[in-house]
């Protein structure tokens, strides 16, 4: 993949030079709207949309692979990378038929390169190297953590600069978002993110067994029980209290959690895999830590 990318990223310049050209031929005409194609492949899901220059969205199309992944209990990056390979194209001409635009009118096509899992990433390049290459497109690298704090953008008139919040089952950071591909990183998730901690928090739990989570995601999972449970049965010291900085960590907490579930099931007398009575309240005090933490 990484060669892939390097010759992508290479024409980056390349690209927006032709963009720069097309607008200056255009100059004292009529302005026309420039539309780009993005695909997004970095995790399980893949997508695609086309957007014009004002941030409308003309036309999309979504595979979920979130039914796959509930039957292994997580994301296995190889049955990723193949769901996305079987989806691709089909996802792409349903985003250029709803919009009713053709390749041949898009002014560039932009695609996520990082981050991500890398097979499923991999998908999104190859293939957009491929559209790229046949119909003479510029090609926009998209990082897809800025693409997130920008997506605001999209629904509300929001001027620079804006603090920004992103969290994730893969990131957690703290930004100032001070104009397109210009932010500042005020702190991050120095280990795992929340999304992941709770995911394994809910499998530590054997929430897939639960008469009404078996088919949610774990942080979904999570969520619903902490609804209805309550959050003082247990109480987690919350890390990074001693830093002064907007840094987060939670693997330590996901320590403390794992240790009070153990103690837990030997107050009732039953084994790893069972059903704890009190796991709504674990949950609620779960969900309670993260979200103090995080504020």
């Amino acid at each position: 993949m990484s060669s892939i990318a390097k010759s992508l990223l290479q024409s980056v310049k390349h690209g927006r030079a032709a963009c720069l050209r097309s607008s200056s031929a255009h100059s004292g005409k009529q302005r026309f709207r420039r539309l780009v194609l993005g695909i997004e492949t970095s995790c399980d899901d893949t997508g695609a949309a086309v957007v014009d220059e004002a941030g409308c969205v003309l036309g999309e199309a979504l595979h979920c692979q979130k039914d796959v992944h509930l039957q292994t209990g997580g994301i296995i990056p190889v049955v990723a990378q193949q769901l996305h390979r079987e989806n691709i194209e089909q996802v792409v001409q349903e985003a250029l038929r709803a919009s009713g635009v053709s390749v041949a009118e898009l002014a560039a096509v932009a695609t996520t390169v990082k981050p991500g899992l890398a097979l499923s990433l991999g998908v999104g390049l190859q293939y957009s190297r491929s559209l790229v290459n046949r119909h003479q497109k510029p090609f926009i690298p998209i990082h897809h953590m800025e693409a997130h704090a920008l997506t605001i953008r999209l629904t509300h008139h929001l001027e620079f600069p804006f603090l920004v919040l992103l969290i994730s089952g893969g990131h957690c950071l703290l930004a100032v978002a001070q104009g397109v591909s210009n932010f500042l990183l005020l702190g991050q998730s120095i280990d795992i993110a929340p999304g992941d901690m709770l995911d394994k928090v809910a499998r530590r739990l054997s929430l897939k067994k639960h008469p009404e989570c078996h088919s949610m995601a774990g942080g979904k999972a999570i969520e619903h029980l902490a609804q209805t449970g309550s959050q003082e049965l247990l109480t987690f010291r919350l890390p990074m209290q001693h830093y002064r900085n907007c840094n987060f960590s939670f693997s330590g907490l996901q320590n403390l959690v794992n240790n009070a579930i153990v103690q837990k099931e030997k107050e009732e007398g039953i084994q790893e895999g069972e059903i704890l009575s009190c796991v709504k309240d674990v949950a609620a005090a779960v969900q309670h830590a993260v979200a103090v933490h995080i504020i």
